[in-house]
C-alpha cells in the first residue's frame, strides 16, 4: 500500500515561511506524480501544486504561484512544498498524494493521509 506522511506544518505570521514534507514508505516516490492539496474550514479540498515523475514538470494553483515551490529529493524519498510570503488565506490542512500526470489540470489518484495543519495568523 502506498503510504505518504505529511509534516512541517505549524503556526506562522503573515509573510512568513514554512516547508512541508511528504515522505513515502513502501515505494519509490520518484516514479510517481505527486501533488499537494489543501482544505480550509468550510471549503472543498483544492489542488495547490504538483510535480511529475522525474521532476519534468511542475504546476501551481494561481493563488500560490510565485510564492510556493514544489520539489523532490529522491535520495530521501520525499517531496517538499516551500511556502513563502504566507497569507492568512493559506490557512488549511495540507495533504499530499499521488496524482494524474502533472499538466495544466491534475487530480488526486491516491488515498488521503492525516495531513499537516498550516495556520497563518498574527
Amino acid at each position: 500500500q502506498l503510504q505518504l506522511v505529511e509534516s512541517g506544518g505549524g503556526l506562522v505570521q503573515p509573510g512568513g515561511s514554512l516547508r512541508l514534507s511528504c515522505a513515502a514508505s513502501g515505494f519509490t516516490l520518484a516514479y510517481y506524480h505527486i501533488g499537494w492539496f489543501r482544505q480550509a474550514p468550510g471549503k472543498e479540498r483544492e489542488g495547490v501544486s504538483c510535480i511529475s515523475a522525474g521532476s519534468i514538470s511542475t504546476n501551481y494553483a494561481n493563488s500560490v504561484k510565485g510564492r510556493f515551490t514544489i520539489s523532490r529529493d529522491n535520495a530521501k524519498n520525499t517531496v517538499y512544498l516551500q511556502m513563502n510570503s504566507l497569507k492568512p488565506e493559506d490557512t488549511a490542512i495540507y495533504y499530499c498524494t499521488t496524482t494524474s500526470p502533472c499538466g495544466r489540470r491534475w487530480w488526486s489518484e491516491g488515498s488521503w493521509g492525516q495531513g499537516t495543519q498550516v495556520t497563518v495568523s498574527s
